[in-house]
């Protein structure tokens, strides 16, 4: 069996110490500042650390992030296949992004030119901290014995399985992105109404219920997460929080003593997710039943 590559990409919001243990190499992506000033970011944040990219949002500048390049994957796959390695790569969801059919595009080529090796993306249907759980798994896979083949076509068969379900301080900032209306913006931030969102089947994000609050909106998070668990034993649940640990941690101890879970870890949300987000998210992921709760 030839040995593979695991790739995926800053969307992940892992952290680097996760990434080290499972081998998993990560594709940087670009992000831009209103002013001009613009960074690759990588997930040890060595170019722009999370606190200072959440302060520049929060003192008012916008930012975008910019989608991988077919250009980029192929600089990026070229030396593991030089190498004789094959590629198993986990792409941000495509339903938020074209980074998919970029990647489709880079493997046709690559394809061409190096026959022998087998060069297989997965559109993960996920974001954020969901595509790393969902690329945590496909190293764990690997580990397990799993060929390239096997793997793949377990992530396809189960890409659904991981639930994400995510609550922002401020919705300025997914109505910036076109998630949320005007109106639904000014008036839920007057009144401090908090959207709790999910990613659909078809990975986009979506509604799921309102909270009035931050405190019932994290509290809704844990109900969703108690209500869909699949197998919780055997799995580790993951939070993400874009520069609000102590909420983070209070989550943690909010799963632990609802959901029997294998462990708990929190992870940093990335500027690439953060962009989008705003300061102030807080997200729950599991492996699940089904991606929404069915009441």
């Amino acid at each position: 069996m030839n040995d593979y590559q695991l790739i995926t990409d800053a969307t992940c919001d892992l952290n680097q110490d996760i990434l080290d243990k499972y081998q998993i190499a990560v594709i940087p992506m670009d992000v831009s500042f209103d002013d001009g000033r613009t960074f690759l970011h990588y997930p040890d944040y060595r170019n722009f650390a999370a606190k200072d990219f959440y302060d520049e949002l929060r003192a008012g500048h916008t930012t975008h992030s910019a989608q991988i390049t077919p250009a980029v994957y192929t600089d990026f796959f070229t030396p593991y296949l030089q190498e004789g390695k094959d590629i198993l790569y986990c792409c941000f969801s495509s339903g938020l992004s074209n980074t998919y059919n970029s990647s489709v595009l880079a493997v046709r080529e690559l394809q061409e030119k190096y026959p022998d090796r087998k060069i297989i993306t997965v559109d993960s249907l996920a974001a954020s901290v969901g595509e790393g759980l969902f690329a945590v798994l496909m190293a764990e896979n690997k580990l397990a014995g799993m060929s390239i083949e096997e793997n793949a076509a377990w992530m396809e068969a189960n890409k659904l399985s991981i639930a994400h379900y995510f609550t922002v301080g401020d919705l300025s900032y997914l109505h910036r992105g076109g998630r949320v209306s005007a109106a639904t913006a000014i008036v839920g931030n007057a009144l401090n109404i908090k959207p709790v969102l999910y990613v659909n089947e078809t990975g986009h994000l979506e509604m799921m219920s309102k909270a009035h609050g931050r405190k019932a909106s994290l509290k809704q998070l844990l109900k969703a997460a108690e209500e869909t668990a699949k197998d919780p034993e055997k799995y580790t649940v993951f939070i993400g929080h874009s520069d609000c640990e102590e909420e983070a941690v209070g989550l943690k101890h909010m799963v632990e003593e609802a959901i029997p879970c294998r462990d708990v870890v929190i992870c940093r949300v990335g500027p690439v997710i953060g962009t989008h987000t705003g300061p102030e998210l807080v997200c729950l992921f599991i492996v699940a039943n089904a991606r929404k709760p069915q009441k």
